[in-house]
């Protein structure tokens, strides 16, 4: 595989995850413009032990935290009325901007490795099985893990209800 066709297939999903996580748009240009020119330097190195959108996303993982080290910024996801989340028992909680805030909330105090497992879900779209992957733990792991998420999502919701 050659990274223009890398850059077609995976450029939406590597974005989107970098976005929802930063929520600056020019920020997850550059970062998933970088990881793109590391994956370059590196495709030689590319073993295919996890799928490319996993070693993309993982990449890119890497280049937003070493930005938030180097300019002394806390690693925080955040969420606004645009987002478009994949789960519908999650998006069907979206019915106000009250709610929204709540859902927001949620997500946010999820903990690691719940709330990483949910963006990747749900932002970049990545099988169990890759997600798996990218944790070195199985693709069960991986579901159960999204689902434990969830759940402490909806959970979090009905408490404020």
């Amino acid at each position: 595989m050659d990274l223009d066709q890398l850059y077609r297939e995976y450029f939406t999903s590597v974005y989107r995850y970098i976005f929802s996580m930063c929520k600056e748009s020019l920020l997850a240009e550059e970062i998933t413009q970088e990881t793109f020119f590391r994956a370059l330097k590196k495709l030689d190195s590319f073993r295919g032990e996890a799928s490319a959108r996993v070693w993309l996303c993982q990449i890119a993982k890497n280049i937003y935290f070493s930005y938030l080290n180097k300019n002394n910024r806390l690693c925080e996801f955040k969420f606004d009325e645009s987002d478009n989340l994949v789960d519908e028992s999650v998006e069907s909680a979206i019915l106000s901007k009250e709610q929204s805030e709540e859902l927001r909330a949620a997500i946010h105090a999820l903990e690691e490795p719940y709330k990483e497992v949910f963006m990747l879900r749900v932002y970049a779209d990545l099988s169990f099985s890759d997600i798996g992957i990218l944790f070195g733990k199985s693709d069960g792991w991986a579901r159960v893990t999204y689902h434990r998420g969830r759940l402490k999502i909806m959970d979090s919701l009905e408490v404020l209800k």
